[in-house]
């Protein structure tokens, strides 16, 4: 087949929202849609190389149902009658409908990612151990499984052991009102809880530390930032966007299906609304309250969804303030200066102008979410790293703000309550992550040769031995390459850049990054072999070709460093363990304690752009503790939903249990 006539994406069918609203005469005209998905290519035949399941690149859906002890035929995506209509018609009793929706969307959403990272989306690879634990490899995964009709419960979740999607499916309850009542509601059905979890999947392929609960924000922004994608991408369908504009006149700050998640599910489970919204809550009445800012709210707030949540309501409020900058002179022309649009409907070519502008802010905020994670310190996340990590890097890209989305993410936050550790002020220039040549500047006094590192040509020339000298780092990924290639450049070049790091000119940088090689560090901090110096581990070194101002590629190499520490409960043993005459023996432990740091470098100018580090290092007592307090529960102020339980990095049931505590 010719490369010219190859199809560039393929469309499919998929409820917009959740089933139940097919049934709301309201709703009923926008409930279906269609997605544009990539159009996943055979090299050999030149075809498409998605199998029946569907089975792709990507993603394998295996429609086994346990509770009913049947698997289910699977759809065959490229048969005639089936591309002819841009796939089945959504139904909620058809099973090869229900493999449609969760493929289509979870492929929308892969495609979202990339397009803001840069490069090829990665599943977290398999981790292979001996049977007494021991850290043997790990495998590169292909495929992300999908199970649509995985249990019979009101839940769905990612395993990260087993590397799949888990969906529930559950009768309603017989006393609910509406059209759910007494009815099966099938998780799998919901584009909200498929882009959630696909997106925990994604999260935990970039930053596989994101799901170790060190502090009350780490699980939260786990759970708010699932939602934050899935919220967002509804942006993207214009139907949806223009019924909704139309009916609330412009204004989405009111209540509206926009801000809401997962509606059927909600209602299922008896919320009386959704299971989620941005935009308000619904009390024990069904009355729906908007969600007013309160700086106080976050402070007493533990339990991850209702800690996520505020943050979600912090990105949609700064969605909302550039969404009303843009339309304020579309109002005036539209009201003879007034501003206030009289009653009755809105003209329609008034809603699709304020529709045009709505899905290009939510775009833009999407990808700067998206694009933050690489701007992010490995471990030890919080609500304030990340919003420093959105500021800095749109900042990086777009220098010039003209439309003032990063003043609204601030503005926003600030409101909620959100605030970075570290920082004096809320300035744009404040939240900035600091530069190589800043963190060498600040550092100089603990550096080897603190008078070589006040001149940035050392640095670049420390950086241009990485990139080019000797075995030299691989720059050449491409959205087009082989993904496991890609894995696999990437294990090397963390490799190269750990031997730069540990035994070459990057050793010198070793204290400003927040890093030791300290032979008398505590023993209990992990070491590298029999060595008696601390281990440092370089999780991964990833390339990313980022599009910015005037349509410039931007490349770059995301490295992300770490070194951790065993910790106990028992302060005694910890003590014990610190003073043992044999570092490095250490295999269990009651929990680990991590720092680290990010390093953003364009291997074109050799610039270390941005030092992303954690506060101190892995030998300071004083954060070690206040980790044990947190995970033991002795914090004033612990996260309720798991306080005092022991830290397990092998724990499968993470999301399971998370989920079911919403």
């Amino acid at each position: 087949m010719s490369s010219s006539v190859r199809p560039v994406n393929r469309r499919l069918r998929v409820f917009a929202f959740d089933p139940s609203l097919a049934l709301d005469i309201e709703t009923a005209p926008i409930q279906e849609i269609e997605l544009k998905i990539p159009w996943e290519i055979d090299p050999q035949t030149g075809g498409s190389s998605v199998l029946p399941g569907p089975c792709g690149e990507y993603l394998e859906v295996i429609d086994h149902d346990p509770a009913s002890k049947v698997v289910y035929a699977p759809i065959n995506l490229n048969d005639g009658l089936i591309l002819a209509q841009s796939g089945l018609s959504p139904s909620e009793g058809n099973p090869q409908f229900h493999q449609q929706m969760v493929f289509a969307v979870a492929m929308n959403t892969i495609a979202n990612f990339e397009e803001a990272l840069g490069r090829v989306a990665l599943w977290a690879p398999r981790v292979i151990r001996a049977e007494d634990g021991r850290f043997i490899r790990q495998e590169f995964v292909r495929k992300l499984r999908i199970y649509p009709h995985a249990l019979r419960d009101a839940n769905a979740y990612y395993s990260p052991a087993k590397k799949s999607l888990l969906f529930g499916y559950f009768p309603a309850k017989a006393t609910q009102e509406g059209p759910v009542a007494g009815s099966m509601v099938f998780t799998c059905l919901s584009q909200d809880i498929i882009a959630h979890e696909t997106t925990h999947a994604l999260l935990d392929g970039l930053h596989p530390r994101f799901g170790e609960r060190t502090n009350r924000d780490v699980l939260a922004l786990h759970e708010a930032f699932a939602d934050i994608v899935g919220m967002l991408q509804r942006f993207s369908h214009p139907e949806v966007l223009r019924h909704q504009i139309g009916k609330t006149k412009g204004d989405l700050g009111q209540q509206n299906l926009l801000g809401q998640l997962a509606q059927q599910f909600g209602r299922a489970i008896g919320r009386g609304s959704a299971l989620r919204d941005a935009l308000g809550r619904t009390d024990a009445q069904g009355h729906w309250h908007p969600r007013v800012p309160d700086p106080d709210e976050l402070a007493r707030t533990t339990k991850p969804h209702d800690r996520g949540a505020i943050l979600v309501a912090a990105v949609f409020d700064a969605f909302l303030l550039v969404y009303k900058s843009r339309i304020a002179d579309l109002l005036r022309i539209a009201t003879q200066g007034t501003g206030v649009l009289p009653p009755g409907e809105v003209h329609p070519d008034l809603v699709n102008r304020m529709a045009e502008e709505a899905a290009s802010c939510a775009k833009h905020v999407l990808h700067m979410c998206i694009r933050a994670l690489d701007y992010c310190p490995p471990v030890d996340i919080t609500f304030g790293d990340y919003l420093r990590a959105i500021v800095t890097a749109d900042a990086d890209l777009y220098p010039d703000d003209e439309p003032r989305f990063r003043v609204a993410m601030i503005q926003a936050f600030r409101k909620r309550g959100i605030y970075p550790r570290g920082v004096r002020t809320l300035s744009e220039e404040s939240l900035l992550w600091p530069t190589g040549a800043e963190t060498l500047a600040e550092a100089d006094a603990t550096l080897t040769t603190p008078e070589q590192s006040r001149h940035s040509d050392k640095m670049h020339s420390d950086v241009r031995a990485l990139v080019q000298q000797g075995t030299n780092i691989s720059l050449d990924w491409t959205l087009e390459e082989d993904r496991q290639q890609s894995y696999e450049k990437m294990q090397a070049n963390a490799k190269k850049f750990h031997t730069w790091l540990t035994v070459g000119p990057g050793r010198d940088w070793i204290p400003a990054l927040g890093l030791t090689l300290n032979p008398e560090a505590p023993a209990s901090v992990a070491r590298s072999g029999t060595s008696g110096i601390p281990a440092i581990e370089v999780h991964s070194v990833r390339t990313a070709l980022r599009r910015g101002a005037r349509n410039s590629i931007v490349p770059e190499l995301v490295v992300e460093i770490a070194q951790r520490r065993f910790g106990w409960f028992d302060r005694n043993e910890q003590l014990r363990q610190d003073q043992a005459q044999t570092p490095g023996s250490i295999t269990t432990s009651d929990f680990r304690f991590r720092r680290g740091c990010t390093l953003l470098i364009n291997p074109r100018s050799f610039d270390v752009r941005r030092v992303i580090r954690t506060p101190g290092t892995v030998e300071s007592d004083d954060l070690l503790e206040q980790l044990r307090r947190f995970l033991t529960g002795e914090d004033p102020n612990p996260e309720h939903a798991f306080a005092g339980i022991p830290l397990d990095e092998n724990d499968d049931e993470t999301f399971a249990r998370l989920h079911r505590l919403a």
